[in-house]
Order: C-alpha cells, then sequence, then structure tokens
C-alpha cells in the first residue's frame, strides 16, 4: 500500500529506500525538501503533491530524515508509528556508523528484511481493528479531558460522578409540585410576595403626575448660564486665533504650482529596504543581558527580561525532548499572537523549531539559550526570504525588447490602499524613466476612477512630458462605472502597445474573499488578459484574518478559472500596506508569507508617493523577537 519509503540525511544522501511502484517519485520527494524542509515547514509534517501525500519525520540526533509516501486517496492509520518505529530500529541498529557519518548505501542494505516485517504487522494489525465494531469514545478517554485533567480543571471521574449523582436522585414527591393556577410564563411558580406586589399596583394605579406651580409675579426667573468647560476654545477664543483668516485660497492650478517638487528624483533606482527597529532602551537591555551571561556561568539568579527570558527554565547537559520545550513553546505562541502572528501559523511556526531542535544535546547553560533563539531566528529568516526575486524594472526592460508592456494586476480586500500603493508604484516607476499606463478596472466602487484621475493629476504635475506637446509619461484609461473589468485590461494592454507605454498598472475592485460573483471576475481578468505579475494588497494591521483572506483568495482564483486551456493563475506577490501604523507588531508579514509562500514585494509607509519600501527580513525577525 505504502509507494515508497526512504531514508536520507539533511545533507542529501540517501541511505536506504522501499519503492512499492515502478513510477518514478523523485518530483514528490524533492517537492517536499524545497517548500518545506528549505523553507523551515517543519510544523507541517504532512505535505500533498499532486495524487500523493508525505510524511517525514527528523531525527536531529544524527540528520536523517525519515519520508513515506503513498496515495492521497488511502486512509492509512499506522503511518505515523510505522515513522516512530523505523526511526527507533534503523537508529539502534546503525548507531556506530551514523556515528563515525559512515553513509554509504552499501552499509544499510540489509535493513530491508526488518522493514517489511513491521510494515507487513502494522498492515495486519490496521485490517484487524478496521474489522473491529466501532465504538463510541468516552469522555474519559478524550484529549480535552486528558488537558483538563493537566490543567486541575476538573476532576477525571467527571462523567461517572455525575451519573451517580443523577442516579441517586429521587423523583420529586407530589409535594413539591407547583401549583398549576400560579405560574409564570416559563411554568415557574410565583411567590407570594410578587402576588401581593402585583395586587397593589391594581388597587392604587398608576401614579400621577405632580404639576409644578407657575412662578409668582414676586419670584424672578434665574436664567442659567452656559457651562466652561476646561481646555475648550469657545467662538471668541477661536476668533482671535484664526490666522488664515486673512489668506486668499488658491485655485487648482496654483496648488498644483505649489506642489512638492522634491519628491522629484527622491526614488530614482532600486526602492530602500524598511529600517531597523530599535531604540536605546533596547540596545542597553542587549548590554546589559550580555553582562550578565558572561557574569553568571553555571547559575542564572536573575532574569534578563525580554521574550527570551523563559527560556531560563530549561537545564542544561541535557538532550532537549518534546516534553521540556513544551511550556516555553506554549509562551513563545503567546508572544508571536501579541506581535499579530495569525494564532494558527504561529503554532506551526513553534511546532517547527520544536521539531528542528527535538533530541540535540546542549552542553552549557548559555547553549540552550543561543540554540533556541538561533533556531527560531533561523526559521523565520528562511520563511520570510523570497524564493525567487522579483524585479520588476528588470521586467519591464525585457517586456520593451519584445514589444510589449510589462502588466501588474493589483487585486485585495476592501479599503485595503490598493489605488494608493498603485500610485506609489507608478510615481517609482516614471522615477526610473518609464511610461505607464493606469487601467481603472474598478467598475464596483463609486469613485474609484475619479480617484485614480486625482493620482494621475498628480503624477503628471510631478513628471511632465519629455518636450512640449510629446507624449504623456502616465496616463489613466478608464471607460467608466459598470463595464466588464476584463474588457476594460483587454483594451488598456492594447492601447499600451500601440502607444509604447511600459508599464500597465490595473486596479481592480475591492472584495471580500467571499463575494463569489467578483471573485469570478477578478478570475476571468487573470484569465483572459495573463497579467505578468498579481499581486494582493494587504493590511499590515490584520491577524488571523491575513491567513482567511490569502487562502480564499487563492482558492477562489484556482477554482473560477478555466483549467481546460492553461494552468490557474494564483497570487505571484504581496503588497503590505498601513506598515507605519503598527509600531513592531509586524507579524502579519510572517502570516501572510507562510500561508502563500509569495514574497512581500513592496511596503507601504504612509501617505506620500515616496512612502514606498522593500522588506528588510533581519529588521522584521529582530522585532517580532523584540
Amino acid at each position: 500500500m505504502l509507494d515508497l519509503f526512504t531514508i536520507f540525511t539533511k545533507g542529501g544522501i540517501v541511505l536506504w529506500y522501499f519503492q512499492g511502484t515502478a513510477l518514478s517519485l523523485t518530483p514528490a520527494v524533492n517537492a517536499l525538501v524545497k517548500t518545506v524542509l528549505l523553507q523551515e515547514r517543519g510544523g507541517m509534517n504532512v505535505f500533498n503533491h499532486e495524487s500523493l501525500k508525505l510524511q517525514f519525520k527528523l531525527d536531529n540526533e544524527f540528520e536523517l530524515v525519515f519520508v513515506v509516501v503513498y496515495q492521497n486517496i488511502l486512509q492509512l492509520s499506522y503511518v505515523d508509528k510505522l515513522l516512530d518505529q523505523v526511526q527507533l530500529q534503523f537508529r539502534d541498529r546503525y548507531k556506530n556508523k551514523l556515528l563515525t557519518h559512515s553513509y554509504s548505501p552499501s552499509n544499510y542494505s540489509n535493513f530491508g528484511q526488518s522493514f517489511t516485517t513491521l510494515l507487513n504487522s502494522l498492515e495486519e494489525e490496521q485490517k484487524l481493528h478496521s474489522q473491529q465494531p466501532k465504538v463510541m469514545k468516552k469522555w474519559q478517554d478524550s484529549r480535552k479531558n486528558e488537558k483538563l485533567i493537566q490543567n486541575g480543571d476538573v476532576p477525571k471521574d467527571k462523567n461517572t460522578s455525575n451519573i451517580k449523582d443523577e442516579d441517586s436522585q429521587e423523583p420529586p414527591s407530589l409535594e413539591d409540585k407547583p401549583s398549576v393556577g400560579n405560574t409564570g410564563v416559563m411554568g415557574n411558580p410565583l411567590s407570594s410576595a410578587k402576588i401581593k406586589k402585583i395586587a397593589m399596583k391594581k388597587k392604587t394605579g398608576p401614579k400621577k403626575s405632580v404639576k409644578t406651580a407657575p412662578p409668582t409675579n414676586g419670584s424672578v426667573k434665574r436664567k442659567k448660564e452656559d457651562r466652561t468647560w476646561v481646555g475648550v476654545v469657545n467662538k471668541d477664543e477661536a476668533k482671535s486665533l484664526n490666522y488664515s483668516r486673512d489668506i486668499v485660497p488658491m485655485t487648482t492650478g496654483e496648488q498644483e504650482e505649489k506642489m512638492d517638487k522634491s519628491l522629484k528624483g527622491s526614488m530614482i533606482g532600486e526602492l530602500q529596504p524598511l529600517q531597523q527597529y530599535s531604540s536605546e532602551e533596547e540596545e542597553e537591555e542587549e548590554e546589559e543581558e550580555k553582562d550578565r551571561e558572561e557574569e553568571e556561568e553555571a547559575h542564572v539568579t536573575k532574569s534578563s527580561g525580554g521574550v527570551f527570558s523563559f527560556f531560563k527554565s530549561l537545564t542544561a547537559g541535557r538532550v532537549i525532548t518534546r516534553e521540556s520545550m513544551s511550556p516555553v513553546m506554549e509562551k513563545m505562541k503567546e508572544h508571536l499572537i501579541t506581535k499579530n502572528v495569525a494564532a494558527e501559523i504561529s503554532d506551526k511556526l513553534c511546532e517547527s523549531v520544536v521539531t528542528k531542535l527535538n533530541g540535540k544535546t546542549i552542553g552549557t547553560f548559555r547553549g540552550i539559550q543561543s540554540v533556541i533563539r538561533g533556531s527560531m531566528e533561523e526559521s523565520l529568516v528562511q520563511i520570510l526570504s523570497p524564493k525567487h526575486r522579483i524585479d520588476i524594472l528588470h521586467k519591464a526592460k525585457q517586456a520593451e525588447v519584445e514589444g510589449r508592456p510589462y502588466v501588474v494586476t493589483f487585486c485585495g480586500v476592501n479599503g485595503v490602499g490598493k489605488s494608493t500603493n498603485l500610485a506609489k508604484v507608478c510615481f517609482w516607476l516614471l522615477e526610473n524613466d518609464l511610461r505607464v499606463l493606469i487601467a481603472g478596472c474598478d467598475t464596483f466602487r463609486s469613485g474609484a476612477v475619479e480617484q485614480l484621475k486625482t493620482h494621475t493629476c498628480r503624477l503628471s504635475a510631478l513628471h511632465p512630458p519629455d518636450r512640449e506637446g510629446g507624449p504623456p509619461r502616465v496616463m489613466l484609461f478608464e471607460q467608466g462605472y459598470g463595464k466588464d473589468a476584463a474588457g476594460i485590461c483587454m483594451g488598456a494592454i492594447n492601447y499600451a502597445r500601440q502607444q509604447r507605454f511600459n508599464v500597465v498598472l490595473v486596479d481592480t475592485a475591492g472584495r471580500m474573499q467571499d463575494n463569489e460573483p467578483l471573485m469570478k471576475s477578478l478570475a476571468k481578468l487573470i484569465l483572459v488578459n495573463t497579467p505578468d505579475i498579481v499581486l494582493f494588497v494587504g493590511e499590515a494591521l490584520v491577524g488571523n484574518e491575513a491567513v482567511d483572506q490569502l487562502v480564499k483568495f487563492n482558492r477562489a482564483l484556482i477554482d473560477h478559472a478555466d483549467t481546460g486551456k492553461q494552468d490557474p493563475r494564483s497570487i505571484d506577490g504581496i503588497v503590505l500596506t498601513k506598515f507605519d501604523t503598527i509600531d513592531d507588531k509586524v507579524g502579519a508579514a510572517i502570516s501572510m508569507t507562510y500561508t502563500t509562500g509569495q514574497p512581500i514585494v513592496f511596503i507601504g509607509t504612509g501617505q506620500t508617493y515616496k512612502d514606498l519600501r522593500t522588506l528588510n527580513v533581519q529588521a522584521v525577525v529582530s522585532a517580532l523577537l523584540k
């Protein structure tokens, strides 16, 4: 039933394998290594590749990887047990050869008989288990009960005690039964006090309002004085503080003339990376921590503060196990969630670190802290580092040689800043001597076309034509509202090809990930026009919602595409906006990159055209672990 079981080192040397099919399964194993192992995604021990399912287990002591490959439609319950037992037998049998790094496959060729015996026994056990009638699991055997017992919330025999109490209860006597007459809406008896209160209300009737006597001629009516609020400016003070009353308002043309010309020339060449998160207090804390580690070699009596202070609960000189790291990883999950990492992603990330460190031996106390911190940093860097570089400037120059425009499509949910960041990207391209055509394909939101017109006017003022009467550097291609977005995009690409524009930036309507009609429209636009790159625009403010948005956007694009003609397109990159509003809560970058595996191409850091950056991996990692 298994297609493949292989054992290889983390360096890529295959020590032993068992193959149950004639098909080549090398591409599936290579995809596992490239997508999961090299990308530090050890938290997901199951990987799907086409119609195959791959499960793996790491042995960190001997740097080994155990991989099982079988068909996705099969329900094999013994795979986890098989991986555990094969790992134990292989380690015990070839321990001396593994310690001496003797990796010749001929040294492990006699392991086949032991594997076959173990596999047959587990398959027989599964057959016997499947023939037995299914029995409903009791509360005492559930995982929830085990967790509650560990936390000390409920006793182990919770259900049994309740059942005994219910059985021991005697049926109510006739004297205890409520009377039929005086019952409320739900059948509960009314108390005698409530009955007397209702009867008194009926006798007395409703209360009469007491009218106050009008003031006599001798009395003078007092006028209410205005309340004076502390710190609030009144009308008279506001007039004296208005220094703009004598300023004559400027017309639109005069405003464009007075526009800040300092923006021009500020974004030539590659974009600047994100700045490092640092402060004087953090530097002082790091220096104090280093001094404390130098003074305390054997035992630490003081907590150094920061997120990694809880690692000091581990004991030095022992093998790191999953059980010893469990309380540490729980605190790490909470820390990542406070940094705006999605809960699901923080679980997988911590599980990846546990899988990577399980079984390793630490010699000194300082080694524990440095190894765990180094492993976490390495995992985060691997996740955030792009698998492939997206160089839009270089790609646009290549497309110009081919005689076509380079097409970039922006998509995302409502209100994340697609049009604003499209204008920033447009300004950056104009700074690098490229002609840009903006395609207004948002025919759904009222005011979307007018917003792009405003940006186009401002960008044209900053980058006028090269000569008087020459072709414009930036233009807007729009056909109003209520039209087919795919048709407008096609017309814009054809117009850009005729007028020799270098880049087409396609602005699409904001849509929620559950809006099926709009998701079909987006999938149609991408299928018909085949843009060079599809960018998902997301906020840096979101937490768990980031995973849901990206997963459903990718799924919707694939589901609504016509797969009969070509492979469906999905998201190629991410634009992270509103990054200047989150301080050090940068977890959305990890959540989005981990979910899609695609790089973060641009980061929006402000409200002007020059507030566009690229991702600084080290800055984000240091902010996450701060």
